[in-house]
C-alpha cells in the first residue's frame, strides 16, 4: 500500500499523513526532509517516483544546506509520502491512493507561520513554487479524494484503504 498526501503549505497534510501512518502501521517519508533547500520543491517532487520504486531517499540537512544520509524504506510494508509535490503525473501511477488536502490561503499561512516562524521570509517564494507545480501537474485532479484541511481527523477515521 502506497499513499501520496499532497496539498499546499499549512493545509494539514502532515497531520493527516501522521494519522494515516499510525492507522496503517505505515512508514512515512516527509518531503520536508527531502527538499534540497527553499528552492527545492521540483527536485523533491522529481525524487518521489524513485522513492516509490527503489525505497531509497537522501535527507537534506537544512542546517548545513547539503545532502545528508541515505534512508531506505521497506517497499513490502505500507508507505506514505507526504508533502507539497508528492502527487504528480509521474508519481501517481506508482501509488495505490492519492489524497489532496485543501484549505483556504489565510488559514494555511497562519498555521504554517505559527508552526515555523522562520518560514515567513520564504513564504512568497515557496508559494510561487507551489503555484508553478500546481499549474503544471494539477495534483488535485490526480487525487482519489480531496480532504478538508479544517479537520483531517474526520477524514482519516472514515477512510478505508
Amino acid at each position: 500500500m502506497i499513499v501520496l498526501v499532497d496539498g499546499r503549505s499549512g493545509s494539514g497534510k502532515s497531520e493527516l499523513a501522521t494519522l494515516l501512518a499510525e492507522r496503517l502501521g505505515a512508514q512515512l517519508v516527509r518531503l520536508d526532509d527531502v527538499y534540497p533547500g527553499w528552492d527545492g520543491l521540483d527536485a523533491a517532487s522529481a525524487a518521489v517516483p524513485g522513492i516509490l520504486t527503489t525505497g531509497r531517499w537522501r535527507r537534506w540537512d537544512w542546517a548545513t544546506s547539503s545532502p545528508a544520509e541515505e534512508h531506505v524504506v521497506d517497499l513490502a510494508r505500507p508507505l506514505i509520502v507526504e508533502g507539497v509535490g508528492a502527487l504528480s503525473r509521474a508519481s501517481r501511477p506508482l501509488a495505490d491512493r492519492a489524497l489532496w488536502v485543501e484549505l483556504d490561503a489565510a488559514t494555511r499561512k497562519r498555521r504554517a507561520l505559527a508552526r515555523e516562524s522562520y518560514f515567513a521570509q520564504h513564504w512568497g517564494a515557496w508559494a510561487a513554487q507551489e503555484d508553478r507545480f500546481i499549474a503544471r501537474e494539477d495534483p488535485r485532479s490526480l487525487a482519489d479524494a480531496v480532504v478538508d484541511g479544517t479537520d483531517v481527523r474526520a477524514f482519516s477515521l472514515e477512510w478505508r484503504p
